[in-house]
């Protein structure tokens, strides 16, 4: 029995992360549309990740982009996260959205920075109300992983969310691509994750990581 999978539409999909995730996603098989503010550079850029993915990428302004999806990704800069948030806001109604966001405030993107000491998701959750559902995740995965397409993702990922099915339904999508995703409880723990890519960020300087350094959850038992 083939699978139904929901169309995905990244926002922000001309960014690193946001193309990283798009393409993977296409060549799992979804229906990814990119969103932008210049259209013509969403189209280019979804024709080069379609030739990269052998999948199905569009391109086309953050509105029509967002109105496309079944499930959207918020994946921009933290600057530009509750702007673009209220100018989709009509196409997010009844959807999950998946916000990829980390409030890094330049140029000390390696220190702690949380907006009033809490989750800029779960903020953003509260200014969209119940008719969205907001669930954070792939904030501590590097870009260059993703848009390493024939190489596996070397880190896992902490999903949360305050609508379980919702999450569920964000760690099968990480699951689709390669990623281990991992249910880590109501969208206020999405702080941790939030700040944690500040602490990568701190390492992978003092190490010199190549490849950006990342998480991994042990002591679960392995997962059907």
């Amino acid at each position: 029995m083939t699978q139904i999978r929901p169309s995905i539409a990244v926002l922000g999909g001309t960014g690193h992360e946001g193309a990283g995730l798009a393409a993977r996603w296409a060549r799992a098989g979804y229906k990814v549309a990119i969103g932008s503010r210049d259209v013509a550079r969403a189209v280019d850029a979804a024709n080069e990740l379609s030739r990269a993915a052998g999948g199905e990428v569009v391109g086309a302004g953050n509105v029509e982009a967002a109105a496309m999806g079944e499930i959207v990704v918020l994946a921009v800069p933290y600057a530009a996260q509750r702007t673009l948030a209220r100018e989709v806001r009509a196409e997010l109604e009844g959807k999950i959205l998946i916000d990829v966001t980390v409030p890094l405030i330049p140029p000390k993107v390696a220190r702690v920075q949380l907006p009033g000491g809490g989750s800029a998701v779960e903020a953003l959750q509260q200014e969209l109300g119940e008719g969205v559902r907001v669930v954070s995740a792939f904030q501590n995965v590097a870009a260059h992983q993703l848009s390493a397409l024939d190489s596996p993702v070397n880190c896992d990922v902490l999903v949360t969310g305050d609508d379980i099915e919702a999450r569920e339904t964000v760690c099968q999508l990480a699951k689709a691509i390669g990623i281990t995703a991992w249910h880590a409880g109501p969208l206020a723990n999405s702080a941790a994750a939030e700040a944690l890519t500040s602490v990568l960020i701190a390492i992978n300087k003092r190490y010199k990581v190549a490849e950006g350094a990342g998480i991994r959850i042990t002591g679960i038992p392995e997962q059907p």
